[in-house]
């Protein structure tokens, strides 16, 4: 499988005003990049995963009024997690990269705060798309979650559970749930795994295929 998309979303109840992103698959694979734009700073990000959608790399920078900061994040072979930071500016935020790396020691995925473009690689990984039945065992995922605007890397326990299968004429739904934040919604997504709706986030407001 060969194929490109370019996304748009417009964001709901607070969130980013609008969020862009470019995805690539080839087989199991993925690369993409995109930005989103707040009202107080611009973060524009790339990612890069490896077979099974496992994330092999993700770049972020965000830019404020008189600050600026850059992450680039890399997750080995062998499961361990690094960071490179750089920050010019002084805003009151927490100090970006990887606290503590063995906290994520568990995660394939990373999870880019506010962005819907992310949620796509547990979703393909676990096949969620086909099934409408919760599995016997719920599986928790640990995600290695970018905050924004600080791109502080910190740990995330989250759920995916499918809700609805994805027939010719329907969209899938899929229930996801951060332990961390307390946080559900269902996830609208479509035959890529691309979310379509994420309700109080953002909503999807335009398409090329390629």
């Amino acid at each position: 499988m060969h194929k490109s998309r370019s996304l748009s979303w417009a964001g709901l109840d607070g969130s980013p005003s609008l969020a862009t992103a470019n995805i690539t698959f080839v087989d199991d694979r993925l690369s993409a990049n995109g930005t989103l734009r707040c009202e107080d700073y611009t973060c524009e990000w790339t990612l890069e995963t490896v077979r099974g959608w496992v994330t092999r790399r993700l770049t972020a920078s965000v830019q404020g009024e008189g600050w600026f900061r850059e992450l680039d994040l890399h997750r080995c072979d062998d499961g361990i997690w690094s960071s490179s930071t750089r920050s010019d500016g002084a805003p009151d935020l927490p100090q970006p990269g990887i606290e503590d790396p063995a906290l994520l020691a568990e995660a394939l995925d990373c999870d880019l705060g506010l962005s819907p473009a992310t949620n796509t690689m547990p979703i393909l990984r676990l096949d969620l798309l086909t099934s409408d039945k919760a599995p016997a065992d719920e599986t928790q995922l640990t995600m290695a979650w970018i905050d924004l605007p600080s791109l502080q890397v910190l740990p995330s326990t989250q759920v995916y559970t499918p809700v609805r299968a994805l027939k010719p004429d329907r969209d899938a739904v899929v229930l996801y749930s951060s332990g961390n934040r307390g946080f559900a919604a269902e996830l609208t997504v479509d035959e890529d795994g691309l979310v379509v709706d994420y309700p109080g986030l953002a909503r999807r407001v335009r398409q090329a295929n390629s």
